[in-house]
């Protein structure tokens, strides 16, 4: 769940940093979204680990 949030934020900021043309927000929402990405594949992996035992 928080890494579906930190995609979503990071994808606004990308998008405003596309408008406003600041290259700085735009990379932070990118990265942003980066980082949900490996919060969603570290819980897929608990899950998984879990299922396991």
């Amino acid at each position: 769940m928080e890494g579906m949030r930190d995609k979503a934020e990071g994808k606004l900021k990308e998008t405003e940093g596309k408008l406003t043309d600041d290259e700085l927000r735009e990379r932070q929402g990118q990265a942003q979204q980066k980082v949900g990405e490996g919060k969603e594949q570290l819980e897929e992996a608990k899950e998984e680990a879990r299922e396991r035992l």
